[in-house]
Formats: structure tokens, sequence, C-alpha cells
């Protein structure tokens, strides 16, 4: 049988090149040979996203049209919507029952959401109940599923590292019946935003996968460059370029990127000429993608239907995994 693979992403809006580069492009080669559960971490999403909740479906719906059109198939993989399995909430009860406090607190996944929060206006330093919880409740999205690997990059195994410690308590309690989830570690190209940061929507920086090719030429005619290069014909520095030759050595061949490299050094090559043959690069490399997403929001009831069937399948595994919990931990059925 195929080990299990859990993984999810927060429903905060439509989805840009960092995620493609550093999750769903791994979860597409991952389908083949693991069976896939990926999930709209809707519930995740109102931790830092409680007072506005009225793009939260539509939200919904954009991240998993995104996924569908980079590849994730819905006739390999379990795709699911996490508040439509309220298994997980039980099962998020139980968990919180045997998880001390301290767990919690110096788990790093609740310390990454409260900066989030810390940053919302006229929060201050509160953190909610919920985002409390929040690592519980990401253990029991894992485990609903009795996940034998959560594939995570080098940044983020100590993430789940909770996870791994609330299944050994559980077990010891109640007797072997989890399984240990592993970090899969995934090769990825991290990608920065066009100035340089961390890119994201909130920081106005980042390229959507659902962007035009208008939208994209123009954003990245605005990346960052070589700041000592002042004329076209100055000798050009590509290591210190701050964005634009790290998109090159991204999505470009060997021989584009040593060409353009080669030009930059010699003079030969403007930053405006160079960013405006990287967007048309990228832009041929994001168009399958885009027809297939043009494709699904053409037909939103077959996204619906996608949505529904997986939450079914995931509703079913999950309704096993909690019959047996309930069995461990005695609860009355």
């Amino acid at each position: 049988m195929k080990k299990v693979i859990v993984s999810g992403m927060r429903t905060t809006g439509k989805l840009h090149l960092g995620h493609y580069l550093g999750v769903i492009k791994n979860w597409v080669k991952l389908q083949d040979d693991y069976d896939c559960y990926f999930f709209a971490a809707d519930w995740h999403a109102l931790t830092t996203k409680y007072d506005d909740t009225n793009e939260l479906r539509q939200n919904t719906i954009d991240v998993i049209t995104d996924w569908l059109a980079c590849g994730i198939d819905p006739e390999k993989s379990v795709i699911y919507v996490q508040s439509l399995v309220p298994e997980v909430a039980e099962l998020n009860v139980y968990l919180g029952m045997i998880t001390p406090q301290n767990w919690v607190e110096r788990d790093p996944t609740l310390k990454d959401m409260a900066k989030i929060l810390k940053t919302k206006e006229g929060q201050g330093s509160q953190v909610n109940y919920g985002l409390m919880g929040y690592p519980v409740l990401m253990s029991a999205d894992i485990m609903m599923m009795n996940a034998d690997l959560v594939p995570v990059g080098s940044d983020q195994v100590a993430h789940i590292e909770i996870t791994r410690d609330i299944t050994r308590r559980f077990n010891n309690l109640y007797g072997e019946f989890f399984h240990e989830a592993q970090p899969l570690l995934n090769e990825c190209a991290l990608i920065c935003g066009l100035d340089g940061n961390k890119m994201g929507k909130s920081f106005k920086n980042d390229i959507k996968i659902s962007d035009t090719e208008e939208e994209t030429a123009k954003k990245i005619m605005t990346a960052i460059t070589d700041r000592s290069r002042l004329r076209k014909d100055d000798l050009g520095h590509p290591d210190e370029c701050e964005v634009a030759f790290k998109y090159w050595q991204i999505f470009g061949s060997d021989e584009e990127i040593a060409r353009v490299k080669e030009e930059c050094e010699k003079g030969l090559r403007g930053c405006a000429q160079c960013k405006r043959e990287l967007g048309a690069k990228i832009n041929s490399i994001l168009a399958p993608i885009r027809e297939r997403r043009r494709y699904y929001e053409q037909n939103p009831q077959l996204v619906e239907e996608i949505i529904r069937t997986g939450s079914q399948k995931a509703r079913q595994r999950a309704g096993e995994v909690l019959d047996k919990v309930k069995d461990l931990v005695k609860i009355y059925k």
C-alpha cells in the first residue's frame, strides 16, 4: 500500500509563484507515488482573519482552482475543504485534552502565526483562543488521515514536531494506533518578491498564478536589479542583481542563464531589456497553467463537484480513524 501524505494551505487568497515553486510543484510530483490528501485550511484562516470573512468562501475556491490549474489531479489526490470534514474538529478536542500548555506555547507555528496577528491594526499583542490552539488543530489535520509523511521545506521541520509529540503521547496513553508522521523534505526553488523581500500578497510584491500576461509583464518591470548600474552599457554584476537574475536562475535554461550573465557583465544587456525578456519567459511557462485555470473559472460547477466529492472521500477515511480513536479513548458511542 502507498504511504499517506497530508498537506494543506490557509485560504487567504489567490496563490502566487512562491506557493507554486515552494509547495504545489512538489505536490504534483508526489501524487503519483503516494496517497495524497490536500486540504484548503479555512478554519486555520480564521485564526488571523476572523474579523473579515466576506471573501473566505471565494478564497477557498480560488486556492483549490489554483491547485487544479497547476496539476493537482482529483483522480490521483483527495482534495477537500477542512471545514467540510467535521471529524477534524472532534479529533482536535481529544488531542487538546492530552496536550500540555507548554507544548503549545513553544511551538514555532504558534509563534509565526502570533507575529501575523500582531501586525493587524489595533490588535497589539492579543492572541485569541483559536490561535493558541492552532498547533493542536494542525496536528488533528495530520493525524485525522493517519498520515505517514508531511511534505515540508527544511525550514518547516520543527513545525510538525508537536504533531509527533502528541502522537507519541496518545499512543502511550491509549495504545499504539497513530503513525508518527515523518517530514518529507521537498526540493523547491525559493523565490523572493519583486522588491527582494519574501514574496507575499500583503507585501504587494507577488506575481499571482492567476495574473494575466499583461499584469505579469508589468510587475516584472518593477523588479529590483543591480542598483550600481546607471546606464545600459555599464558593466553589470548579475550576482548583485537583487531580483531579476535570481528569477532567470529559476525559470531560465542553463543556456539562457549563461547568456544573460555574460551579456550583463559585458554591458550588452540593459536591465529593461532583461526584464522584458524575463516577463516573456515566465509568461510562457505559466501559459498552460493559466489556460487550465480559465477552464475551471468557466466551469465553477466542476470545481464545486471536485470539492464536494473530495471532502466526502476525506470524511470516509476520517470517520474510520475517529471511530478507532473513540474506541481507544472509551468515549460513549
